[in-house]
């Protein structure tokens, strides 16, 4: 296990379960990790981790740090990120950040950073748990073990069942996040232009049929139709309400694959779920499925020295 130095991050919602939180501290602490920058768990504002300028200086302080840590760690998401992307240093983030091997970790509304980030400034960042994940109780072996895997090599595998569309085998920059907060940044300066990608999203608590509609936002405005894959991840507690008379998520998910025009693959470990990989947003990837098994490779990304 490596022994990392970790400077936690605040991008977005307040510690509203700091036994979570410490938790988490915890387990990293027992795996040899130095962990920095702790205030950040007892700062809020409203449903805020802090004030507007608090939030982005946790990210802005990257570019300044006369030492990098090995990862910078995103507490929790919620909302709130949207709200820092006009008081980012860009030009500095990438002049420190583009070409180090600083892992930026976290997911949810994080992937407004994520993407404004990468369209930016060129960083790269990873689509992983956050502090509140590694907190769980039980313990998320699965998530803990293959977050320390991707971040200590500089490639990595995930399979999984269930994927669908045997015989694929395409390649290309692997990039997306939670569907929501992706569509919410079309047509800003924020969202980055990625033909020919592998994109892969996931949601949390949407009904089926706004799922349906951030789909064919993707769809209407060019995205979804230049990418060479869809990876959809976990759509944890996206239920049908009592009007929509047996539309349900397989129903939405049936229609995606009809419009999409590009492969769909179902069952990506990622997302708000006890299983939680560690994707490395920006990376060169491959994705083959067969006999109804994925396998994603990627390299190429910001990663531990040995």
């Amino acid at each position: 296990m490596p022994n990392a130095r970790i400077r936690l991050i605040a991008p977005s919602g307040y510690a509203h379960d700091p036994d979570a939180m410490m938790r988490g501290v915890a387990r990293l602490r027992e795996a040899g990790c130095t962990v920095e920058n702790l205030d950040v768990l007892g700062r809020a504002q409203l449903r805020f981790a802090g004030s507007d300028a608090e939030r982005a200086g946790d990210i802005n302080a990257l570019a300044t740090l006369d030492e990098l840590p090995d990862i910078a760690l995103v507490t929790r998401g919620g909302y709130g990120a949207v709200r820092l992307l006009g008081q980012l240093d860009y030009g500095a983030l990438r002049e420190r950040l583009a070409h180090s091997n600083l892992a930026l970790v976290g997911h949810s509304d994080f992937t407004a950073l994520q993407l404004a980030l990468y369209a930016r400034s060129g960083v790269r960042s990873f689509a992983g748990p956050l502090l509140a994940d590694l907190g769980a109780e039980p313990c998320p072996t699965y998530t803990w073990e293959h977050f320390w895997s991707t971040l200590s090599a500089d490639a990595s595998v995930a399979t999984w069942a269930g994927a669908g569309d045997a015989g694929l085998d395409v390649q290309g920059p692997l990039w997306g996040g939670n569907l929501a907060v992706l569509c919410s940044l079309l047509g800003t300066p924020y969202f980055p232009a990625i033909d020919g990608g592998i994109l892969f999203v996931e949601d949390l608590a949407e009904p089926p049929f706004r799922i349906e509609r951030l789909f064919y936002q993707l769809h209407l405005s060019g995205v979804l139709g230049r990418q060479r894959a869809l990876v959809l991840g976990d759509f944890h507690a996206c239920r049908p309400g009592p009007r929509d008379n047996g539309y349900d998520l397989d129903a939405a998910f049936a229609q995606l694959a009809r419009m999409a025009g590009v492969p769909v693959i179902h069952g990506l470990p990622h997302g708000h779920a006890a299983r939680q990989l560690t994707l490395p947003f920006g990376a060169q990837a491959r994705l083959r499925v067969s006999g109804g098994e994925a396998r994603l490779e990627c390299t190429g990304y910001p990663h531990m020295s040995p």
